[in-house]
């Protein structure tokens, strides 16, 4: 987490430093509070290619607590590079399971939806895995659109569902995404950098963070095919609450899944094969 309240300067003069000797770039962004300084010091290195000046104005805007991603323009996910505009929502190492799982449902030549689909990482993970597979994205966000769309991937500007072709009813393998669903209450408890840059639209998923959770659940029927697998993510409890919720609208053998630390990341369930 980066402490907006201290942001070191580096002094022109001494610029050239920044190139010659690594480590120094590593110390001025430890120095800022950035705890992966080594990493990063090296992805923006990369990044200026040599240029002095470019380094200079790459380090600045990170001093600002910019995501890294937005300033290099790419993040690796699911070991895909992942084109990243400014503005769109980064995709997080904590989705990448939920994804490998998404992976590991679709049949090679199946149908998948991927809902907030931001820059189209997991579209694009999906794509990458099931070339033969056809995998149909969406999002309310009109740059998150063009990212996805520049990474490859199939997408649909509106609200969930909404903008996507009818035609895919009932023949869906796999939906899922990643949707808000911090509660709104918490949302002051996230890195406090977090809303300088991104949108709380990203976050937001109502009072106990299940509301758009919810109206997913709801709608995957519609698309799904019999036997076909809801995955999304979430935390906390929501899974708990979520329960009965799935079973009344005919999910079955409902999954958390769960990081390396036994924190709850996701939730997979599917539709009952006969109504």
């Amino acid at each position: 987490m980066l402490d907006l309240g201290r942001q070191p300067r580096f002094h022109r003069p001494r610029d050239r430093d920044l190139i010659k000797d690594p480590g120094t770039l590593t110390t001025l962004l430890a120095d800022a509070g950035f705890v992966a300084a080594k990493e990063e010091a090296d992805e923006l290195l990369a990044r200026a290619a040599g240029d002095v000046e470019l380094l200079h104005a790459l380090l600045e805007r990170r001093l600002t607590g910019e995501p890294l991603a937005w300033i290099i323009g790419r993040v690796w996910f699911c070991g895909v590079e992942i084109r990243v505009d400014p503005g769109v929502y980064v995709p997080r190492w904590q989705s990448e399971p939920l994804t490998r799982r998404a992976v590991e449902r679709l049949p090679a030549t199946g149908v998948a939806i991927d809902l907030c689909t931001g820059t189209g990482a997991i579209a694009r993970t999906l794509t990458t895995a099931r070339p033969s597979a056809r995998v149909v994205a969406s999002d309310i966000d009109e740059r998150a659109v063009a990212c996805a769309a520049a990474n490859g991937v199939e997408v649909y500007r509106g609200d969930l569902f909404e903008p996507l072709p009818g035609t895919l009813g009932g023949r869906v393998d796999v939906v899922v995404g990643v949707v808000p669903y911090v509660p709104t209450p918490a949302l002051p408890l996230l890195q406090r950098d977090t809303f300088a840059f991104e949108s709380p639209l990203a976050y937001d998923g109502g009072p106990q963070g299940t509301d758009i959770l919810r109206r997913v659940m709801i709608d995957s029927p519609r698309f799904l095919r019999r036997g076909g697998a809801l995955l999304l993510e979430l935390g906390g409890t929501q899974a708990d609450a979520l329960r009965d919720d799935l079973a009344r609208l005919g999910y079955v053998d409902v999954t958390v899944l769960h990081d390396e630390d036994g924190d709850a990341r996701g939730i997979e369930a599917t539709l009952r094969s006969k109504p």
